[in-house]
């Protein structure tokens, strides 16, 4: 069954950053084509699209972004003396780009949102989120141990594709594979990806804390998570 499609025209913000749907990310903005964009979001109460840079830089010309992104929601704002702003925002949720318009200073776009596909075999599929669930909790709690801090995790999402997405948010990997775990047609999809990815990352930070070989300093990371200095 495919789900509804819709087609939006949005300002595109090309960063080195893979969003997910329901995760928080602060945003310093200090170029002028940002800071025109942002006034304008906030102007007209609309969102902006967040997508990875596929070829370029975050600042000066405008940069090659891959086609799947997520949606922000402006939550705060505040206006700097020097003109800068900071913003915090909110993934809401997919899309893909369809066409890209350079009518502004900053990128705009035609995108379609791309809600992932439901299919049948729901007791498969909860049982991959189940593995899943127990896997990210295991890595929260071995980050946690070599940051010799204690981390209690108390409640992880219901739902199979909230699950691939808070999988997504925690893992401290390449944007590459951020990305590919973005670009997933279905919930199954996402949770097998990973599935292999936390088996891999799991036992690396085992390995890491049980011989110590774990960097001196651990500070969080721009998802809020933690990750090695």
């Amino acid at each position: 069954m495919e789900n509804a499609v819709d087609t939006i025209e949005i300002s595109l913000f090309p960063l080195n950053t893979v969003l997910f749907p329901g995760q928080v990310l602060p945003l310093h903005i200090f170029e002028d084509r940002y800071r025109l964009m942002i006034r304008q979001c906030l102007a007209e109460e609309k969102p902006f699209g967040v997508v990875l840079i596929r070829r370029g830089l975050e600042i000066g010309e405008t940069a090659e972004p891959h086609l799947v992104g997520t949606i922000a929601r402006i939550r705060e704002s505040a206006h700097l003396p020097d003109g800068t702003m900071n913003i915090v925002s909110v993934g809401l949720e997919r899309f893909r780009i369809r066409r890209l318009i350079h009518d502004q200073p900053y990128l705009r776009g035609e995108v379609e949102t791309f809600p992932m596909l439901e299919l049948a075999d729901a007791e498969a599929v909860e049982a991959l989120a189940h593995r899943v669930r127990q896997l990210v909790v295991r890595y929260i709690e071995l980050i946690a141990e070599a940051a010799g801090l204690h981390i209690k995790v108390d409640t992880v999402p219901d739902t199979p594709q909230q699950v691939g997405y808070l999988a997504g948010v925690a893992m401290q990997i390449d944007n590459k594979e951020k990305q590919d775990l973005l670009d997933s047609a279905s919930p199954a999809d996402i949770l097998s990806a990973e599935i292999t990815l936390l088996k891999r990352e799991n036992a690396l930070l085992t390995w890491m804390t049980h011989t110590k070989d774990w960097p001196a300093k651990v500070q969080f990371g721009p998802s809020g998570w933690l990750l090695p200095n």
